[in-house]
């Protein structure tokens, strides 16, 4: 028996054009799950892992974390690290959303467990292309039963 719970996506992303593009195409993708934003890191480990830091708030829940590099607050690197150390989050999907093509950044974000890193192209055409692609992998991917 399948009971998979609906998936909350986490979108950290401090820039609001970028947060409405990134919405706005995810929604036209067909992908109606909630959607919570958060502008800067602090605020988005505290709902990832709560206030105690324990991450036991979001135990059972499926979560989809998309999340900027560049954040006002700390890295979104910081953020990674710390929800892909926690066993309550690790098993969330992480989908990096940056402006930074640097490789050695690219596989720091892989080796920490990122599952898929995109790069924001600056042209919003190219960007809407690259959101248009990740709801269609919305769209055909089953997230993994917490245990």
């Amino acid at each position: 028996m399948n009971n998979a719970r609906p998936v909350t996506i986490v979108m950290v992303e401090d820039d609001e054009g970028h947060a409405r593009l990134i919405e706005k195409n995810i929604r036209r993708a067909g992908v109606a799950n909630e959607i919570l934003g958060f502008t800067n890191g602090t605020d988005a480990l505290d709902f990832l892992l709560g206030p105690d830091g324990t991450g036991l708030t979001n135990q059972g829940r499926q979560l989809l974390v998309l999340l900027d590099l560049n954040l006002p607050d700390m890295t979104g690197i910081d953020i990674l690290e710390k929800v892909k150390a926690n066993e309550h989050t690790r098993r969330s999907p992480v989908v990096v959303l940056t402006t930074t093509d640097d490789q050695r950044e690219i596989q720091r974000c892989y080796d920490l467990g990122a599952n898929v890193y995109i790069t924001k192209p600056v042209d919003y055409d190219g960007f809407a292309n690259a959101i248009k692609q990740l709801g269609l992998f919305f769209s055909v991917m089953q997230i993994p039963e917490a245990e």
